[in-house]
């Protein structure tokens, strides 16, 4: 069988590829309220899947293997979370106290740099622009209560639609290979290899950008790991590890993790404001390096898209959807990619194409033989 590519993969195909992408991040901001269970649920089948296959070739029907695995998964999560909840109701107070101190140290470097750029610029400090920065932020600023009761109730609101993920990850391990079987079904017999292929290219997608996302998060949490031990801030692994996976939302989640590792260098080295801007120094390095290196090479490769269309179709997904366009472009783009080549290849192989219409006209034969 061709490789994806050899037909159909012409501007017209790729026009259509980028205008569909575009069309389904609009509808799917619209239900991200399934969408994020569903790519959640995604995971958790990748993730999953091995164990259950391993039950299956032991000999295992795979309605009790995809059952025992699942409620394997939901006993441990369950004792994980009794086991924490003690620790995390107690450490509340702390980790409170904890962000008012970042908070009130990233709101000193910020006073500083202004008082010194007034102080090196007249026009600043004729408009006294430190002062009126602080005003507004004193006014806008409450307690870090008033700021965490929005985000708590927002959590407490996506609870009931993210609780479907272990429900959809179930029936993806149990019935996956009987919804396969159902779409290609309803394929005419020309094009059933060609479903056949398209399906499993779907799979492999899928499976490939979940990987490409793993591997690129361990080579954020790595570099930037690295690159705050040798600045001397404290927890460099922890903090790697919040940026990569902050990151995952790109661009937005890469500004809370680099405001997350400024407030950090602010506050733990105030009287060395120079730090704080080797640490924004360091984030835009690194983050450089997962824009325009990391991203074309993990997720990029792994979806077999050119780094160049990789960059683009990010930038137009956060400008066509936001943050959840900048979140889901990708991974749309692989499966949207993988239907439209395949369907050109089919639109676009006269052989295929003949032996359709020769089906067509032996199924009208038959059926008016006996008339």
């Amino acid at each position: 069988m061709p490789g994806r590519g050899h037909h159909g993969s012409g501007p017209i195909v790729w026009a259509v590829i980028i205008a569909t992408t575009c069309l389904l991040l609009l509808v799917f901001q619209k239900l991200l309220w399934l969408v994020v269970p569903f790519l959640l649920a995604l995971i958790l089948y990748y993730f999953l899947y091995p164990l259950v296959r391993v039950l299956i070739y032991r000999g295992m029907s795979r309605h009790a293997a995809a059952s025992l695995v699942t409620l394997g998964f939901l006993a441990l999560l369950i004792v994980v979370g009794l086991a924490l909840t003690p620790w995390v109701a107690g450490q509340m107070a702390v980790w409170q106290d904890t962000v008012s101190r970042y908070l009130h140290g990233g709101l000193q470097l910020l006073d500083n740099s202004l008082r010194n750029m007034e102080a090196s610029w007249p026009t600043l400090a004729s408009a006294r622009l430190a002062d009126t920065v602080a005003t507004r932020l004193a006014q806008s600023a409450g307690s870090v209560a008033d700021h965490l009761e929005p985000i708590a109730i927002g959590v407490a609101a996506w609870t009931p639609s993210l609780l479907l993920a272990p429900f959809l990850a179930y029936f993806f391990l149990r019935d996956g290979h009987r919804f396969k079987r159902f779409l290609s079904a309803a394929v005419p017999n020309a094009f059933f290899e060609r479903t056949l292929f398209l399906l499993h290219e779907i799979d492999r997608t899928a499976r490939a950008y979940f990987q490409g996302l793993i591997t690129l998060t361990a080579l954020d949490t790595v570099t930037l790991a690295a690159g705050l031990w040798l600045l001397g801030i404290p927890g460099p692994l922890a903090l790697g590890l919040i940026c990569a996976v902050l990151a995952w939302v790109p661009y937005v989640g890469s500004i809370l993790g680099g405001l997350l590792v400024v407030l950090v260098a602010a506050t733990d080295f105030h009287d060395t404001p120079g730090m704080a801007y080797w640490a924004i120094a360091l984030f835009g390095v690194v983050r450089l390096l997962d824009d325009f290196v990391y991203m074309p090479l993990t997720i990029g490769k792994s979806l077999e898209l050119h780094p160049l269309v990789t960059v683009l179709m990010i930038f137009v997904g956060g400008a066509v959807a936001g943050v959840s366009g900048l979140m889901l472009v990708l991974p749309v783009l692989g499966v949207v990619m993988v239907i439209g080549e395949t369907i050109g290849v089919i639109v676009t192989d006269a052989r295929l194409m003949a032996r359709h219409r020769h089906a067509l006209a032996l199924r009208r034969a038959q059926a008016s033989a006996d008339l």
